[in-house]
């Protein structure tokens, strides 16, 4: 058997957390390595060592295999476990890794290999006889080649980067007359992601489930399966909600996609923890898709109803063990469920957002892989993802139920995070019926950002407005109390002005008696004979509230603040929604462009983001460059209304 007393984990968020409770629990010290940008994380106060190294961007720190070789060497540790992400499906570091006498904890070298390339792995799946989806994966990457094969193929058409995962580098196209924009966007977003720009083509299966099988294999010729995973509920192609065992699998499917999977693992030498992903249409047809070659982020579902500590298991196999059971000793009991919390805005298209997080809460009765805590900076240079939350519970109605309410309770304030969307999929009818679930669950459900959106109703402004009163009649040297707002008179009405999603209201509040709060703790507040539980902090004028399930942000305004239009949102003034960097500009001065037409291209959190014209026009100035870093609200490029046009997007 291997040594294996010493971890190093090449990664960074709530898997670090993770993989190092396990590894204590096992008697093996831990090392984290962190970046300039997460000098101040949990996960790397979580491990027993933790080693900077430097950088902010991913390219620059977790992704440089040189400086986490060096990390690994300073510490002494014996191995290196990749999580999810960044490293952990890159063959050229887990050779690294082996080249160094450390123990990589994943698969050889070669079985990455095999998997990293998405067309050489659909090619030699479809030679061992393992069902793939049609498409066309050559090794021609012409942009004529391509139109020719989607032609062939026929519309609609995914585009998939060759060597990526994640929904990065994947674009679904309906028609030919967006198909080449499209295909460059792909190819360029993939370039990005994972250093190799080639492309894939496949037919489109309209609305099929996303069902992928939990695989494990040993270095001693064993392998077995742990059952299937949902993961049909996405956006973007990036998987929101997991769950197993899915809805539309029955023993008998169970068994064959079992078999299937573990069949592609033998046929590339695996060992170790793996996903193979397939594609099961309306027929109940499965197709192999891809297969991540590591843990998934989606692990403790199998977990929970197979009783199993995957990372134990992959610390054991990585050490030489044989697997802990074989395959007729797994067993299933349950349902268990998995939400992706994220620090993104589902009411304007999922867009992520950065920020502090000023009041952290998790709920009760669910499992929290997460790394947040009060005080932290969610910043721009990573994925979206905080972490999950994952519930169990003895039937399917019994885990959604528990992992909706844990969401429910949670307090997650300060930046805007998809915490409440979630609860409004779980609690979706279609949702907790199951059989009418795809991959198109979130388009056909939740078409447009106001079906997403968390709108203050006319018994949500009075609260917002009365705990804004309560910040402005507090002062350093009269703190809340009994006598706050207290007049021996008739209360003397003030008028308050608030904003929210971009509506600004005006409105009158008398003074009330009686002791008031404004900390992060939770509060009731009766209105109109009505209780209500609420929490909430302040940032500055901006108040960040929590009422049942839903956020809500105000921003407190004054009198010399007159209702008009907010200044961004002017005819012809593209700004940046977000933090990131300006990776491409594709007009200049004196440009004619259309309504919707791209103007730049923004990267933030591992996606790109095109900024559009909002009218037809001429570009009247262009106020970046490539390359350069923007933060929200920023001017990009101005457009002079074209005098015929009053076209909007």
């Amino acid at each position: 058997m291997k040594k294996l007393t010493r971890l190093l984990i090449a990664n960074r968020g709530e898997i670090v957390l993770r993989i190092a409770r396990t590894a204590k629990v096992m008697g093996i010290e831990t090392v984290a390595v962190y970046s300039d940008a997460d000098g101040a994380s949990t996960h790397a106060a979580s491990c027993d060592r933790a080693i900077c190294i430097g950088g902010k961007a991913a390219a620059e720190s977790y992704l440089s295999i040189d400086k986490i070789i060096a990390a690994a060497r300073e510490s002494g540790a014996d191995a290196i476990h990749p999580g999810y992400g960044f490293l952990s499906e890159n063959a050229e570091f887990a050779k690294a890794v082996e080249d160094a006498g450390l123990i990589f904890v994943g698969p050889p070298p070669s079985a990455i290999t095999a998997m990293g390339d998405k067309a050489a792995a659909r090619q030699r799946m479809a030679k061992a006889g393992i069902p793939v989806v049609p498409g066309y994966d050559g090794e021609d990457q012409s942009e004529a080649r391509f139109i020719e094969e989607a032609k062939r193929i026929g519309f609609p058409v995914m585009i998939k980067a060759s060597a990526g995962g994640g929904g990065r580098g994947m674009r679904k196209v309906a028609a030919p007359a967006n198909f080449s924009s499209e295909l460059r966007s792909a190819a360029n977003e993939a370039q990005k992601s994972f250093g190799n720009g080639r492309l894939i083509l496949e037919r489109a299966i309209e609305r099929p489930r996303h069902v992928e099988i939990q695989v494990f294999a040993d270095g001693l010729g064993n392998a077995v399966h742990l059952g299937e995973r949902d993961c049909s509920v996405q956006r973007r192609h990036q998987k929101v909600l997991e769950e197993g065992p899915s809805p539309a699998v029955d023993a008998v499917l169970r068994a064959k996609m079992g078999a299937a999977a573990t069949a592609v693992v033998k046929e590339i030498g695996y060992s170790g923890a793996g996903t193979v992903e397939f594609l099961l249409d309306r027929d109940r047809q499965f197709y192999f898709m891809e297969m991540n070659t590591r843990l998934q982020v989606e692990h403790p579902v199998t977990e929970m109803i197979a009783g199993v500590d995957l990372v134990e298991w992959q610390l054991r196999v990585a050490r030489g063990e044989k697997l802990l059971r074989a395959q007729d000793e797994i067993r299933f009991k349950g349902h268990a469920i998995e939400a992706r919390l994220c620090a993104e805005d589902p009411a304007k298209n999922f867009l992520p957002r950065t920020g502090k997080v000023l009041r952290w809460k998790a709920g009760s009765d669910a499992r929290f892989d997460v790394m947040l805590q009060e005080d932290m900076e969610v910043s721009p240079y990573y994925d979206s993802m905080l972490g999950k939350v994952i519930a169990w519970g003895e039937t399917r109605e019994a885990a959604i139920e528990r992992l909706a309410s844990a969401l429910e309770e949670t307090s997650l304030l300060g930046l805007t995070t998809n915490r409440s969307f979630l609860v409004k999929l779980l609690r979706h009818p279609e949702f907790l019926q199951g059989t009418n679930v795809s991959t198109a669950f979130i388009p056909e459900h939740f078409q447009d950002d106001a079906s997403r959106a968390d709108i203050a109703g006319d018994n949500i402004w009075p609260l917002a407005a009365w705990i804004a009163d309560r910040k402005e009649m507090r002062t350093d040297d009269s703190p809340d109390g009994e006598w706050t707002g207290w007049s021996n008179a008739a209360p003397f009405p003030r008028v308050w002005w608030l904003s929210h999603n971009e509506e600004l209201r005006r409105g009158l509040l008398s003074s009330a008696r009686g002791r008031s709060s404004v900390s992060t703790e939770s509060m009731t507040a009766v209105f109109e004979g009505n209780p209500r539980d609420f929490s909430h902090v302040w940032r500055d004028d901006e108040l960040w509230l929590k009422v049942g399930a839903s956020d809500y942000r105000f921003q407190r305004e004054t009198f010399r603040q007159p209702m008009r239009k907010r200044e961004e949102d002017r005819d012809g003034v593209a700004r940046a929604p977000l933090n990131g960097k300006v990776s491409q500009v594709s007009v200049t001065t004196g440009d004619i462009v259309a309504v919707g037409q791209s103007l730049m291209v923004l990267e933030a959190m591992k996606m790109e983001h095109h900024i559009v014209a909002t009218i037809a026009g001429k570009v009247k100035s262009v106020s970046v460059n490539a390359g350069d870093q923007v933060v929200p609200g920023q001017m990009l490029a101005e457009i002079e209304i074209a005098a015929a046009s009053v076209a909007r997007h």
